[in-house]
């Protein structure tokens, strides 16, 4: 049954964010109408959306979510734009339901898409193409369609993933015949009969899908490479496809020049990489005395159990877009271990943990299911999220976003509500808070904000559930709201400030509770806009004067430079560019640089964090 413009406002009203619905203004059918109408007609299971036209927020209302109805002028005409264009400008057409209605005493327009059969996908803007083209519904946002989104597009056509191609430059003497005995050797260990264990290499190889015929040759894949190759192939053919293992002094990235991190370099057949990576964070997390009762010695534990770090390094290496030439970062923090990965997820963030599985790797995916390293499918973060919270720990967190292209990981040491917690929320009010609310109020202490993304995920709870129980607690004084629409986010409030922290005035210790920056950290605090005593002369003599329009190259390379130095916020780097606006810079240098992958955010799972900043990743591409 078509809903009604009543019932469509009414959901917008209660949600900070909405996948299924878009409400515009719309004097005129543009290319954001027809970008929201693609994006809807593709992204799979999300069963289409609706267009609320003549609808728009409320910029007045920053507490309520409110929307206002504004009307549309000329609905006759509307509604046959949006029909032609929706038969023309896309690869093949499309037929929405428009109908007209009356709300608030103004005609508006009811849209909605329907999704588009399997086999039609993807739909795509003829103008811009494949893959860019291809938009698809992530969160309350229409995206440009990358290479990797084309896997889930294509899933009702047969099509090949990237980590099934042929290497060029690579040849059968590019298999460590070593990496090929360790997975016999599991696989053996596993199924001492399985019938591939009398294979040849070659025959092993190309059933896996980690070789194949290029005429006369046999090549080996992108999979074989990363699987068996050698630490000569991976270098040559993957220079930057490592995991960095990073230890990073206390709770911020360190922007102390002579003391910034540790760093540990892993490049190997992933069998290999993966057991160095999973031993490497064991060994470093710190160890928790334990006596049971009846034994006779004591038992280490790492931080975080066993096999949640096991499976956050294996699902890294299984997920990631080996498109992308970059590092998968292990960043060990005080209070935290950060995974993060090239690429964004291909399954919906809502989805992950649920049954089934969207893998852009599938010939790795199989293996690695093959020899037990990898969950059943689709299990891996349902089952990190149980072991957390059967060891008392607060749910890890995970962040997918394509701006920059990566998803991030988030596991906090923190046991939740021992007796330190209990006092310190019952110092925080005398309101009745549920176990859900305590969970975000610990996790607002550890990482200074949450948005609705980050309720969901430690609650594992809905868009709705989560927009009603942030806006309890922003009600409560406890957290305090800022930005708007799917850009909210929560910081903590008035009452939240009030109560002391567990731990303050002691010595922070490793993983501590002490939130505020150590001494040396040379982390700048929310309102520090003075750079200019850290930057080298050579730099100051190339700041532009006031009121100077300097090229954009040579502004861009500035940048640069001065966020080598050490992460800044956009206030700051207007100030140091004598500008004396900084949204203008963000706008049109920042978060363009960002998308490029020249500059990084410092916190990436929160783009309008209030302590946001901006720095030049560990591999520093041109400007």
């Amino acid at each position: 049954m078509a809903r009604t413009a009543e019932d469509l406002l009414q959901e917008l009203m209660s949600l900070d964010e909405s996948q299924h619905i878009e409400a515009k203004r719309c004097t005129q059918i543009d290319r954001s109408v027809m970008e929201t109408v693609c994006a809807f007609a593709n992204e799979p299971g999300l069963g289409g959306g609706y267009l609320l036209l003549g609808v728009e927020r409320d910029a007045q209302d920053l507490f309520n979510n409110a929307y206002r109805v504004v009307g549309v002028d000329q609905p006759d005409k509307l509604q046959s734009d949006l029909a032609s264009q929706c038969a023309s400008v896309f690869n093949r057409p499309l037929r929405p339901r428009v109908s007209v209605e009356a709300l608030h005493g103004k005609t508006v327009l009811v849209v909605e898409v329907p999704e588009a059969a399997p086999t039609d996908k993807p739909l795509f803007l003829t103008r811009l193409g494949l893959p860019r083209g291809a938009f698809r519904r992530i969160g309350s946002t229409d995206q440009e369609g990358s290479e990797d989104d084309l896997i889930a597009l294509y899933a009702g056509h047969q099509v090949e993933t990237y980590d099934a191609a042929v290497l060029a430059d690579a040849d059968m003497g590019d298999i460590d015949p070593a990496a090929l005995d360790d997975y016999r050797q599991q696989r053996r260990a596993i199924n001492p009969l399985a019938e591939e264990l009398t294979w040849s290499d070659v025959e092993l190889l190309r059933a896996l899908g980690c070789a194949q015929r290029d005429g006369d040759t046999l090549k080996p894949t992108v999979a074989g490479v990363l699987l068996f190759g050698t630490t000569m192939a991976l270098r040559r053919c993957f220079p930057m496809m490592r995991i960095d293992y990073i230890r990073v002094p206390g709770r911020q990235w360190v922007e102390n020049p002579d003391h910034r991190f540790d760093t540990l370099e892993i490049r190997a057949p992933l069998f290999t990489a993966i057991r160095r990576a999973t031993n490497t964070v064991r060994d470093e997390l710190l160890q928790s005395f334990q006596l049971p009762e009846g034994a006779l010695a004591r038992e280490d534990e790492p931080t975080l159990p066993l096999r949640v770090i096991r499976e956050a390094v294996v699902n890294a290496v299984m997920h990631r877009s080996y498109r992308i030439h970059g590092a998968t970062q292990i960043i060990r923090y005080a209070n935290r271990l950060e995974i993060r990965n090239p690429g964004h997820s291909i399954k919906a963030e809502e989805q992950l943990g649920e049954p089934g599985s969207e893998t852009r790797n599938p010939r790795i995916a199989a293996v690695l299911h093959e020899v037990n390293i990898a969950e059943t499918k689709g299990s891996g973060i349902r089952a990190m999220r149980e072991l957390m919270l059967a060891h008392d720990l607060l749910p890890p967190t995970f962040e997918s976003t394509r701006q920059p292209d990566q998803f991030v990981a988030t596991f906090l040491f923190h046991h939740f509500l021992g007796p330190d917690d209990l006092a310190w929320l019952r110092r925080l009010t005398r309101e009745a808070i549920s176990d859900e609310d305590a969970r975000a109020l610990v996790f607002v202490r550890e990482r200074g904000a949450i948005d609705n993304a980050a309720y969901r995920s430690i609650n594992h709870t809905d868009t709705l559930n989560a927009s009603v129980h942030l806006r309890r607690l922003r009600d409560l004084a406890l957290l305090a709201m800022k930005g708007s629409g799917s850009r909210t986010y929560y910081v903590p409030g008035a009452a939240f400030a009030a109560a002391p922290t567990p731990g303050a005035g002691d010595a922070p210790e490793d993983g501590g509770m002490v939130t505020t920056p150590a001494p040396d950290s040379h982390q700048p605090g929310p309102d520090s806009h003075h750079p200019l005593v850290t930057i080298p002369k050579d730099i100051q003599a190339r700041l532009p004067a006031p009121g100077a329009k300097p090229r954009r190259e040579v502004l861009r390379a500035l940048i640069l430079e001065l966020c080598a130095l050490r992460a800044l916020s956009a206030r700051e780097l207007a100030a140091a560019l004598n500008r004396t606006e900084h949204k203008p810079l963000v706008r049109d240098y920042l978060s363009p640089m960002v998308k490029e992958g020249v500059l990084a955010y410092t916190i990436p799972e929160m783009e309008n964090h209030p302590d946001q900043r901006y720095t030049v990743p560990g591999d520093k591409p041109n400007p």
